[in-house]
């Protein structure tokens, strides 16, 4: 989206030039590249290598539990493509900074069966005890299944985040117990009931994410009417002024388009 192309369908000069000097303008000094399959993985490598002049840019290394049936389609294999995943970390050390995005999510069982999903959660366990690189964790409506495999493997992997985390008090004090951080965006502050676990939240293990271009807070989200307290010159920070897309300008954010400014 950052290129201008949403859902396959170009709708807009790539302002990803612009995307990083807002974030740079607003005070942010590194950002993550999530890598969510083999594929994505290696274009964010590229991405870094050919623009991070200033050494800004980092990346995850992984698969997202919806894209998990990728394993089995690779036509090399499983193993194959996990592999490829450690092939990518291993070339670029000084780029990679964690496994993931991996972990379960059964909102969206359409994409992927829970068994496929289990499995190749399982094999990036592998990824993080062999490189010893922490885990960016992704967790959905999954029960005690998500808890269960993080408790199992926990000695094998150093640091975690469950990030975008939309989870019950109970399940955060939990995850907290197993030592992981605890990943906050505006997916994380849409109801009452997510502002009053956010505030439970220890502040030394509460990490601040945006998740762009998705997770913005919403009008219809609990936490927005507290943006209103926000002063002008930092809301012109993190909240420039946006268009729609299909009235694109170049130079405004695009609406609905979370950014990495935003947060401030």
């Amino acid at each position: 989206m950052f290129r201008g192309i949403y859902r396959g369908k170009h709708a807009h000069a790539d302002d990803w030039h612009l995307v990083l000097k807002r974030a740079r303008d607003a005070g942010v000094q590194k950002l993550i590249l999530t890598g969510t399959n083999l594929a994505d993985s290696q274009e964010a490598i590229d991405e870094i290598k050919k623009h991070d002049e200033d050494n800004m840019l980092y990346s995850t290394v992984g698969c997202h539990p919806t894209r998990c049936t990728e394993f089995d389609e690779h036509k090399d294999g499983p193993e194959d493509y996990l592999n490829q995943l450690s092939n990518i970390i291993n070339k670029n050390r000084s780029h990679v900074v964690a496994i993931g995005e991996c972990g379960l999510d059964y909102d969206r069982l359409h994409f992927c069966p829970k068994e496929t999903q289990q499995k190749y959660f399982q094999v990036q366990f592998d990824l993080a005890e062999k490189t010893q690189l922490p885990m960016f964790l992704h967790n959905r409506n999954t029960g005690d299944d998500f808890y269960n495999m993080i408790k199992d493997n926990r000695h094998r992997f150093r640091h975690g985040v469950v990030h975008s985390f939309t989870g019950s008090l109970e399940e955060m004090k939990k995850l907290i117990e197993l030592d992981l951080y605890i990943g906050v965006n505006g997916c994380s502050l849409k109801t009452e009931e997510n502002l009053q676990v956010v505030k439970e939240i220890p502040t030394d293990r509460l990490m601040i994410e945006t998740d762009a271009p998705w997770c913005e807070i919403r009008p219809t989200h609990a936490s927005h009417k507290y943006l209103d307290n926000i002063p002008k010159e930092e809301k012109e920070l993190y909240m420039p002024l946006t268009k729609k897309k299909e009235k694109f300008e170049m130079g405004y954010m695009v609406k609905n388009r979370c950014e990495p400014c935003a947060t401030g």
